[in-house]
């Protein structure tokens, strides 16, 4: 079994239904996790999403908006602020941009992984969930291309499948993986 020390980030992408899945994942983990978790879940415009404060009150692990020009640490999980695209830069800060959606979202998972998989390159983790549409496809190509990990939930087990689906089409995955998989898989690559 992999382990951290192979990777230094993990990326997720979620559309529908991304709530239960995130809290699921990110609940048993601890909070000295040996690695930044940066989270795209699509959501409204409306700055005062509780999404965060909903995360927190089940997870032990730092959860926290990411914010421009922030530092990138291991042992918090960072989500995507409503309507920006979040960056990661190559001196591991990140950076918020509001230029068009992509695939009718901002944020748009595939500008998180593309731009994490051009900093991280072999040594990322890109996890797709549940959603309904094809965002993240193009990102986990990109991942692959720099050899990270790609893991995408079982489409069906997922309460929207299109956003997997669109994934495994790829046919860049390298594990389709339960949530409860997922979570075993996090837990497990926590080890130093």
């Amino acid at each position: 079994m992999n382990t951290i020390d192979e990777y230094k980030a993990i990326v997720i992408g979620t559309s529908a239904g991304g709530l239960f899945a995130i809290s699921t994942l990110l609940e048993k983990l601890p909070q000295n996790y040996s690695a930044p978790i940066i989270i795209v879940q699509h959501r409204s415009k409306e700055p005062t999403s509780l999404l965060e404060e909903i995360l927190q009150s089940k997870c032990n692990i730092k959860i926290k908006q990411a914010d421009e020009k922030e530092k990138i640490e291991k042992g918090i999980v960072y989500i995507a602020p409503p309507d920006y695209h979040l960056l990661i830069e190559n001196d591991f800060t990140f950076s918020l941009s509001a230029d068009e959606p992509v695939n009718f979202s901002r944020p748009s998972i595939d500008v998180l992984f593309e731009s994490a998989a051009s900093v991280y390159k072999d040594k990322l983790v890109g996890i797709i969930l549940t959603g309904t549409n094809n965002d993240g496809a193009l990102g986990i190509k990109a991942i692959a291309e720099n050899n990270g990990l790609v893991i995408v939930q079982n489409p069906k087990e997922a309460q929207f499948p299109a956003m997997p689906l669109a994934s495994i089409h790829t046919q860049k995955v390298n594990h389709i993986f339960t949530l409860s998989e997922i979570q075993i898989f996090l837990l497990r690559l926590n080890i130093n």
